[in-house]
């Protein structure tokens, strides 16, 4: 009896951890529902819409609508096809650049042996990577432009240089391009171990041996993910190229623009919910290749 009395607290505890952890699995999915309805209002309700007005053309005449590709079939021709090139085009230059030159500098700072200097880039980095927009174009307006404080002193308009320019625009997005790829791949950096760099200086490698056949495989999923999110970063920026350059360069962000305020063409605001059907689907594609290089770095460098 005394047996049977000291077990049943033994068999009760048990049953009652397993009831506690049925009830929490029970419960998380209702933690979450807050989350995806307010998922589905921000981004579900525009995407439909959008959706919707992409592949709608309203009768000028009868004001009938019906659904056809033609808004979609336009937003690849003309002046818009040119628009998504060369946001394209920019982006992907703007992130080459800001990649090359962003992973030395992170390479110094995870060197670096003072931690004040470490952690005065990294706040410095967060501040810039967000850094743009109207501000950010008026600094560059004030120091570069035409009448720009470096440009009157260093003479640069005699020596070509243009702002607003593909190679100004460029020059504006690598100052907010190379700070967030310094805080992409500093974790990366810091994952590498220094028993790699040993191992291979004791067997005869020279330090770009050692970039060459260690790191830099290593380090390859965290620069082409890091890549691809500057490149969606640069793709989908608008403020700081419609306050510095109009139309003067042509961007796909300044294309929507218009074709919504009615600058150019009047009711193409159905062509402009196309050409933003156009970014979502280039995004999804730079999301497509980023997701799985995260979690392979996440794997290599764990």
């Amino acid at each position: 009896m005394t047996t049977a009395l000291t077990e049943a607290p033994a068999d009760v505890a048990p049953a009652a951890a397993h009831r506690q952890r049925r009830r929490r699995r029970a419960t998380g999915p209702l933690a979450v529902l807050p989350l995806l309805v307010f998922v589905a209002i921000s981004f579900g309700v525009p995407a439909l819409a959008m959706l919707n007005g992409a592949f709608t053309v309203k009768d000028q005449a009868t004001g009938a609508s019906s659904y056809t590709t033609a808004n979609l079939t336009g937003s690849f021709q003309g002046a818009y096809l040119t628009a998504l090139i060369g946001s394209v085009k920019l982006s992907a230059v703007s992130a080459g650049l800001a990649t090359v030159l962003g992973l030395p500098l992170a390479q110094a700072v995870v060197t670096s042996r003072f931690r004040a200097l470490r952690e005065a880039v990294l706040t410095a980095s967060g501040v810039l990577a967000n850094f743009g927009g109207v501000p950010l174009a008026f600094a560059f307006v004030a120091t570069l432009g035409n009448s720009g404080v470096l440009t009157r002193h260093l003479s640069l308009t005699d020596k070509g240089w243009n702002l607003y320019s593909f190679w100004g625009l460029v020059v504006v997005y690598l100052y907010f391009l190379i700070p967030l790829m310094v805080l992409t791949i500093t974790p990366a950096l810091d994952g590498l171990r220094p028993q790699w760099r040993e191992a291979a200086r004791n067997n005869g490698a020279t330090s770009v041996q050692y970039w060459r056949h260690v790191a830099l495989p290593v380090l390859a999923p965290s620069l082409l993910g890091g890549l691809v999110l500057l490149f969606g970063s640069a793709f989908a920026a608008y403020a700081t190229a419609a306050a510095m350059v109009g139309s003067a360069v042509p961007l796909v962000t300044l294309q929507i623009a218009d074709a919504i305020s009615g600058n150019v063409l009047v009711g193409q605001e159905n062509v402009a919910l196309a050409l933003s059907l156009d970014m979502v689907l280039i995004a999804g594609l730079v999301m497509a290749v980023y997701l799985p290089l995260q979690r392979r770095s996440a794997r290599w460098l764990a």
